[in-house]
């Protein structure tokens, strides 16, 4: 062999290298992009490839969302979170936040799905998308028996407990700005507030305060409702289509099907007194 046919055959070999080379870099750079989350989260197609779907819950609001003293998740929402990971065929993996954190999770891309008792409001439906409601609530405020506020306005110039991030802080941000407003972080926190005697009331969804009150008898819920009746929704990504429409036919499902009725049994009904019932909480077929 002379030395140009030589030449010749080594770039030959080099440039067939290069292009075997691009091509499997390509093909597994393709196959990285189908599978990465997109800029409005991850596909229900990803989700089930994953095995996992990310659900955020809280884990101090009894009976919705709490840790039990054996650490296991118990409540509403995590019999839903069950029933939706079920359904898809993955398991749960859940990701615990307080109120004020669960739009940053959802556009973070940190959960899939907030099932955190969310309540739809016009400003969080600009940054953020709803499924289906599934549960109703209005606005409630609690006090102390001996003390007992039955009217907004006994509530002026008084410390009214709110939790950050809830319809609750909203409503008295600007429809009765005449309270003094305490903000807590959490659940747990706000009702240490309360049973501490730094205020004089605390506001939040009606629908827990009476669970609250029938374990705590010295407090009673004076007012159980303010402004209109709300719905709690899970909670997706603005833009994720794909997680948005699966929720919606899941939560469409579960209502045809009394789910909730059952979940309301199981979960709430125990920790209710006679002031509420499943209808009072659950969304009819």
């Amino acid at each position: 062999m002379n030395k140009k046919i030589k030449k010749f055959a080594i770039v030959i070999t080099l440039a067939v290298g290069i292009i075997l080379a691009v091509g499997i870099i390509g093909f597994s750079f393709e196959h990285k992009v189908a599978d990465a989350p997109t800029n409005q989260g991850r596909t229900i197609k990803q989700i089930k490839k994953s095995g996992k779907i990310k659900i955020a819950v809280f884990g101090d609001l009894k009976p919705y969302g709490w840790v039990d003293k054996n650490g296991k998740r118990q409540g509403y929402d995590i019999e839903l979170a069950k029933k939706i990971a079920k359904d898809l065929g993955v398991k749960v993996k859940y990701v615990q936040v307080n109120a004020n954190a669960r739009v940053d999770a959802l556009n973070s891309g940190k959960v899939d799905l907030a099932l955190a008792n969310f309540t739809v409001t016009p400003e969080r439906k600009e940054v953020i998308s709803f499924a289906k409601p599934y549960m109703k609530v209005s606005i409630g405020v609690a006090s102390k028996k001996t003390n007992l506020i039955t009217k907004v306005n006994q509530l002026k110039g008084k410390n009214l407990i709110v939790n950050k991030g809830t319809t609750a802080e909203t409503y008295f941000t600007k429809e009765y700005t005449s309270a003094k407003l305490l903000k807590f972080d959490s659940k747990t926190q706000q009702f240490a507030a309360l049973k501490d005697g730094r205020a004089d009331a605390i506001t939040d969804d009606n629908s827990y305060l009476f669970a609250w009150v029938k374990d705590h008898p010295d407090y009673k819920v004076g007012i159980k409702q303010l402004g209109e009746q709300s719905y709690i929704s899970p909670g997706v990504q603005k833009g994720n289509k794909s997680v948005l429409k699966w929720t919606n036919k899941e939560i469409k499902k579960l209502n045809k099907s009394n789910f909730f009725k059952e979940d309301y049994k199981k979960t709430l009904a125990p920790y209710f007194g006679d002031d509420v019932k499943s209808t009072d909480i659950t969304i009819g077929k």
